[in-house]
């Protein structure tokens, strides 16, 4: 058809069409809940152990190259891991929890040392604009209502988090068939495919394969080290929570760009109450720790980081936050890298088709 002949015409109608098929998945969606349902279910344990996956697949390979077999390194990763989680529980789950138990027991006292703060500060304050006034006293009147609300829904997250351990329990066999038989799903796939589409399949393959690897690995390995500078550094302040606050730092890491500074907040606000200088001390061991990771630690280890701008960052954190929660902001980012990926990928596969462009395409 003459319609089709120029390319301008072909995108819109591409575009049509899928809003088309996003308008009748929309009206069909009761077929896909049972999809959506199964896919939440097993959603904990194929992330968990593709994290573990991409974090001891390299050991297990380098022990294959080194002439151990696979089902041997598999059970030497898994001895390492078990060993892991036994230090973990034995002697750093005991003082996080103590930690942790501690500081939501002292939240309420918090609020009221602040309260009395802004008491003080209301009293010696004569330029204050009257329309804040209203303002001021409502915030200082309800301290204890926020402490209560804080204090619930940190112990309401605690709860749900129980809701996972029968998922994590099956993480251990979904770790274990993917370190077995990971490599096979490519080769199995492109058996059924023609030689070239085999081949573009393969390269897209490895291309997600190592965004995914490079984020997680590296991502990982810079979280740990600056989990490990900040212990160091609340330990020689003296700030109390010291290493409760350093493992907030290090899961906050894993969130690009704004991570880092979400992790600053508790810390300097638990050395604001401890002793107020404390808070500027909690902020330089801050930015040390984060200059350290961003101008040593990941240069030489992440080596050239996911070309995604800040804007695009933080939009994608904001929207992950709202739809997913904390899980949505921990998992956006690698997952926009491996659609970026496999979008570019397709899209160069497409231009390779393509012919010479049309002077006359609009």
């Amino acid at each position: 058809m003459i319609v089709f002949e120029k390319k301008i015409n072909k995108i819109l109608f591409t575009f049509i069409l899928i809003f088309a098929l996003i308008y009748l998945i929309s009206i069909t969606k009761f077929i896909f809940e049972p999809v959506s349902a199964y896919l939440a279910a097993i959603a904990v344990p194929i992330i968990g152990a593709g994290i573990i996956f991409y974090i001891s697949n390299p050991f297990v390979n380098w022990l294959e190259k080194k002439r151990i077999p696979r089902l041997a390194g598999i059970g030497i990763v898994f001895l390492l891991v078990i060993a892991v989680i036994t230090v973990i529980v034995m002697f750093i789950a005991p003082i996080v929890q103590r930690q942790f138990t501690n500081l939501i027991n002292n939240i309420p006292d918090m609020f009221d040392n602040a309260q009395k703060l802004f008491d003080l500060w209301q009293e010696n304050q004569n330029v204050i604009p009257s329309q804040f006034d209203d303002t001021i006293e409502s915030i200082t009147n309800n301290f204890n209502t926020y402490a209560e609300a804080i204090t619930t829904g940190i112990i309401g997250t605690i709860g749900s988090i129980f809701g996972f351990v029968f998922s994590i329990f099956l993480i251990p066999f979904f770790l274990f068939f993917m370190l077995k038989d990971g490599h096979k799903f490519v080769p199995f796939v492109s058996q059924f495919l023609s030689p070239a589409k085999a081949k573009s399949f393969r390269t897209l393959s490895d291309n997600v394969n190592h965004t995914l690897a490079s984020f997680i690995q590296g991502q990982f390995i810079v979280s740990l080290c600056v989990g490990i500078m900040l212990y160091i550094g609340y330990s020689f302040i003296g700030l109390r929570y010291s290493l409760s606050l350093a493992l907030f730092g290090l899961v906050m890491n894993f969130v690009p760009f704004i991570g880092p500074f979400l992790s600053a907040i508790p810390a300097i606000i638990v050395g604001f109450f401890q002793e107020p200088i404390l808070a500027v001390w909690a902020t330089v061991v801050m930015v040390i720790a984060q200059q350290i990771e961003s101008n040593i630690i990941s240069p030489n280890v992440m080596g050239k980081k996911l070309s995604i701008h800040p804007l695009t960052v933080i939009t994608l954190i904001l929207a992950a936050g709202g739809i997913a929660g904390f899980i949505g902001v921990l998992f956006i980012i690698p997952a926009y890298a491996v659609v970026k990926t496999t979008i570019s990928h397709f899209y160069h596969e497409w231009k390779k088709k393509q012919p010479e462009e049309d002077p006359d395409l609009f």
